[in-house]
């Protein structure tokens, strides 16, 4: 294909300055060029080729594939984002169903409320003759502590009250567990989790900025909830 030196062609693809009037979306994409624009170039290229040496039949189909290919990508992306929007959209209307629900998630705190029992959990593994659950308070004080004998292997459910050793009903808030356990004779302190009842969702730009509130442990990701407690 011959090179086109026809200054009034050339002209004819310089981007003129656009209108003040113009979005700023317009003015950002005022310099790519559209599919329309390549197949404008391709007609050009043909009205000034060299009849000597016409373009070959598998050149112009490589063209004008390459802009096809270009253009569907384009689609592509347009289509994508809108899907993902979408699914932003529809995960943050399943979240908000678990308002009030309360979920279970890794932590040494236990939230009370005032007046139900605080749950929590733990792993007890096998060869466990004894566990040591322990309540303390914001400056390491102890409050209560239970003491369960030959207990079974697996998840062991941890339930307090909100009671201290003298019987007192403890004020709203966060408190700090731990539980202890002998495992075939060697003691070793085993990983809680609590449950905690979900406030609010948080809704970010993706789904991996969605966040849940819990009451007393603040902002947790959806991935961090290892149980959904059903009612």
């Amino acid at each position: 294909m011959t090179t086109v030196n026809d200054s009034s062609y050339l002209d004819s693809l310089r981007w003129q300055t656009k209108d003040s009037t113009k979005t700023v979306d317009e003015k950002k994409n005022s310099g790519a060029l559209t599919q329309a624009d390549f197949f404008s170039l391709l007609t050009q290229q043909l009205a000034f080729q060299d009849p000597t040496k016409p373009v070959e039949n598998d050149q112009m189909i490589a063209q004008m594939t390459s802009f096809t290919m270009a253009d569907g990508i384009s689609q592509l992306n347009t289509n994508f984002k809108d899907f993902a929007s979408g699914m932003n959209s529809n995960q943050a209307l399943q979240a908000s169903s678990l308002v009030g629900r309360r979920v279970r998630v890794n932590s040494d705190s236990l939230v009370f409320d005032g007046s139900n029992n605080a749950f929590a959990s733990t792993e007890v593994p096998a060869n466990t003759s004894v566990i040591k659950f322990s309540v303390y308070d914001a400056a390491g004080g102890l409050i209560r502590s239970v003491t369960k004998e030959q207990p079974a292997s697996g998840q062991f459910q941890l339930s307090w009250d909100g009671k201290n050793e003298a019987g007192q009903t403890m004020a709203a808030g966060s408190y700090k567990i731990k539980v202890d356990a002998a495992v075939a004779g060697k003691n070793q302190a085993l990983t809680t989790s609590a449950y905690v009842p979900i406030t609010s969702v948080t809704v970010g730009s993706s789904t991996a900025d969605m966040k849940v509130n819990l009451l007393g442990l603040g902002a947790k990701k959806m991935s961090d909830i290892l149980e959904i407690v059903a009612g």
